[in-house]
């Protein structure tokens, strides 16, 4: 079974600096890409050697934090934490890229990993990749969180492209510019169905999954 490192925490921890003094995420540009590859077709996928995996997540209830207010004896954490870099997803069920789109979770407020590694390659689909910027779209029925190499690109009170982006709406990570072939970037999607508040009676869906290259 697979199986996270990470340890839940007990006590509230203050950031180790400032959060609106965290340099920004890289923001992808506006233009349109030089060239796109579609990870939705078995080729696409292919060229960059992932292979997905999806697992339903869940909330469940743990000890609230020791200097929670007194009435708060519990809270809520998610199951598993797949963002995690070298997380053990090898007994997950493996999703071809053609079914990232089918429909996931057991509708209302649910959720869903999905994971792969995407390794650049020296020519993607008859595109040079070597010292291009590369971005990741992602865009999830209804929302996502986006985890790269461990890490959720984000910044207090900055454009945060690793973060909830809105309804339906599409995120772009910068993986890196300039971008060297071999490169390897574990992604890790974090999708949502919602609104949470008001839940729905459909579907979690993978809209869209593209590597875009710019210069």
């Amino acid at each position: 079974m697979a199986q996270s490192r990470r340890s839940r925490p007990t006590v509230s921890v203050a950031p180790a600096r400032p959060p609106l003094l965290a340099p920004p995420p890289l923001v992808a540009p506006l233009i349109p890409p030089m060239h796109v590859v579609d990870l939705m077709t078995e080729a696409g996928s292919a060229i960059f050697g992932a292979q997905w995996r999806a697992r339903e997540a869940k909330i469940i209830e743990c000890p609230a934090l020791a200097d929670a207010m007194p009435e708060f004896k519990t809270t809520y954490d998610v199951e598993p934490h797949a963002e995690e870099r070298g997380y053990d997803d090898s007994d997950w069920s493996i999703v071809p890229a053609t079914e990232l789109g089918a429909k996931r979770g057991g509708g209302m407020v649910s959720f869903c990993w999905f994971r792969a590694t995407l390794t650049i390659p020296v020519n993607a689909g008859g595109f040079d990749t070597a010292g291009a910027m590369v971005v990741l779209r992602v865009n999830v029925d209804d929302y996502a969180e986006i985890w790269v190499n461990g890490e959720m690109p984000r910044a207090a009170g900055r454009p945060s492209p690793g973060a909830i982006q809105g309804f339906n709406m599409p995120h772009r990570l910068v993986l890196a510019n300039p971008v060297a072939p071999g490169e390897k970037f574990e992604i890790a999607v974090f999708g949502i169905n919602g609104p949470i508040s008001a839940a729905p009676a459909n579907f979690l869906w993978f809209r869209e999954a593209k590597v875009e290259f710019f210069r």
